[in-house]
């Protein structure tokens, strides 16, 4: 049976976008366990903590870079996995928008991109 869709560089884009985010979400949730001076000492958190955040975030991250990986291999399941990492990403990253505001909006426009992206699907091979 002959595979009807490719990798086109649209959807290895969607996965390198997929790795930056990930890397993003990786380095902020180490430091955020580390209790890193980076984030701001007067802040009050909805749910639990800074360290809870901090393993929310590496986790989500780690998950990202699983769906891209499987995104290029072809895989349907990192298509939707990452649909639904992604998007609670961008539902976390909103939760931080009084606190860091261009760069929460810049982490919500990238979530935004690899969900449409993602649900665009891949390209089919002309027959």
């Amino acid at each position: 049976m002959r595979n009807t869709t490719s990798v086109s560089g649209w959807w290895v884009f969607t996965g390198v976008l997929l790795l930056i985010a990930g890397a993003l979400n990786v380095i902020y949730g180490l430091a955020a366990i580390g209790n890193s001076r980076y984030f701001t000492a007067t802040a009050v958190y909805v749910l639990r903590d800074l360290r809870m955040w901090g393993w929310a975030s590496l986790i989500i991250g780690v998950c990202e870079w699983i769906a891209a990986f499987s995104l290029w291999n072809g895989g349907e399941f990192g298509r939707w996995f990452g649909i639904v990492v992604v998007s609670l990403n961008a539902v976390g990253v909103l939760l931080t928008i009084s606190t860091y505001p261009w760069t929460s909006l810049a982490l919500f426009a990238l979530s935004i991109i690899i969900i449409y992206k993602l649900a665009e699907g891949p390209t089919p091979i002309p027959s």
